[in-house]
Parts: structure tokens; sequence; C-alpha cells
């Protein structure tokens, strides 16, 4: 009975730990990169600025899986029963929708592209278990990559 007990606890305490070092090193990875792209602006209106005459047009897109840890499990298990914000799952799609706008800029760029509208995210989950609980998250974000034509 205890030893049950003693082995949820170290699983939940290595999940904290554990799963916190990875999310602290992938938002690291992520804010090194935005400042990397920067540069390549990203607008989610539909027209085109107005001092653009002509520019090349291609739909670019970066998506993302990142899986729940443990403990975001059982954390928001836990909130569940009681109700409110599940701030353990903020930071996992924090952290999803910025990597994937990060792909979809890595994506405009190789296409020669200098800014981005029309940009769009959609976010979806992926269930398993019995009860069907949120196993992964994963974001696409997409939108119009213009590359100026040089006359």
């Amino acid at each position: 009975m205890y030893l049950d007990l003693y082995i949820f606890a170290a699983l939940l305490v290595l999940g904290f730990f554990f799963g916190r070092l990875a999310e602290k090193k992938h938002f690291k990875s992520i804010i090194e990169r935005e400042k990397k792209y920067r540069q390549l602006l990203t607008f989610s209106g539909r027209l085109l600025p107005p001092d653009l005459d002509r520019a090349d047009a291609e739909l670019v897109g970066g998506n993302v899986v990142i899986s729940i840890d443990y403990f975001k499990r059982i954390a928001a298990g836990l909130r569940s029963i009681v109700g409110g914000r599940v701030t353990t799952y903020e930071s996992l799609l924090e952290r999803a929708r910025r990597e994937a706008i990060l792909r979809m800029k890595e994506a405009a760029i190789a296409k020669g592209a200098t800014m981005v509208v029309n940009v769009k995210l959609e976010t979806s989950s992926i269930t398993k278990g019995k009860g069907q609980q949120i196993g992964c998250v994963e974001v696409y974000a997409y939108g119009t990559a213009l590359s100026p034509i040089l006359a």
C-alpha cells in the first residue's frame, strides 16, 4: 500500500523536474530562434501592404506535435476536479504555437520571402487511452509568403 504511494510520489516528482527542465530548454531554443527570424514580418491581416507593388506569393506552413508530460497530466487531472484554469496546459500550448510559427518562418525564409501575411493557427489534441486523455497537442501555422519581384 505505502510502496505504491511512494512510487506514485517519486514518479510525480521526477515528472515535475524533468518536464520542467525540458520545457525550459525548449523555451530557450524558441527565444534564440525568434531573435534570429525577427526580420521576417508576419501579419494576421489578409491585405497586402500598400507599398508592395508586386510579389510572388506561396503558401508556407509549419507544424509541431508536443507530448504532455506525466506531471502535467496529473496536475490537469487534479485541476479538473475543482475547476478553473489549467495553467499546466497553457505553457504547453504557448510552446507549441511559438514553435509552429518559427517553423513556418523557416519555410518562408527558405523560399526567399520577406514577409508572411494572412497567418493562421490550427490546434488539435491527440487523445489516447480509455478515458480519451490528451496525449499530445498539435499546432499548424500557415500563411502566404511574399517575395518581392525585382524589376
